[in-house]
């Protein structure tokens, strides 16, 4: 007995399917992670799998659900990720030293730019102004490798420097 053939679906570029489905699926991941940068990188994670499988998606009935069903599970690990980090964080705040003092009154502006960035350039200064943690502890604690830590680091000096109006003094990590 033969196979019945389904219906072939016209076989899409991948650039037209691209087009025609970007947006929605960066909303849904909108949506699910609540940051639109990250969604952004989601979507795009999302669709470059779905390139390198363009020949295997392309035969699928709904090429756009596997994307989604990618953005979703992506989203999900991306939330994972963030809970580690948060719980890594609370642990490290449990080990803080009871004679640990809080940020002077006179840092506050310093303190407040710090909050001002990104959440990861403010782990990391926190990190290491506060707590005096070496790049290969800070990478540790927020589960990242060292040269990110530097280069976070870096870009949060410069972005502190000109909000508050300092010259920035290079340091070594």
């Amino acid at each position: 007995m033969e196979k019945p053939e389904r219906a072939a679906l016209p076989l899409l570029a991948f650039d037209e399917f691209f087009r025609s489905e970007y947006r929605r699926v960066v909303g849904l991941a909108v949506v699910l992670c609540g940051r639109p940068a990250v969604a952004e990188e989601l979507a795009q994670e999302a669709f470059v799998s779905a390139y390198r499988h363009w020949p295997r998606v392309v035969g699928y009935d709904d090429p756009g659900a596997w994307v989604r069903r990618v953005v979703v599970n992506l989203a999900t690990s991306a939330l994972r990720r963030r809970s580690r980090e948060a719980r890594a964080v609370a642990r490290l705040a449990l080990r803080r030293q009871p004679e640990a003092q809080d940020p002077p009154a006179a840092d506050d502006d310093f303190w407040h730019a710090v909050r001002a960035l990104p959440r990861r350039q403010a782990q990391c200064v926190a990190l290491r102004y506060l707590e005096d943690r070496t790049v290969n502890e800070i990478a540790a604690v927020l589960q990242i490798a060292p040269p990110t830590v530097r280069v976070h680091l870096h870009t949060a000096r410069s972005m502190l420097a000109e909000q508050l109006g300092e010259e920035l003094d290079e340091e070594k990590p």
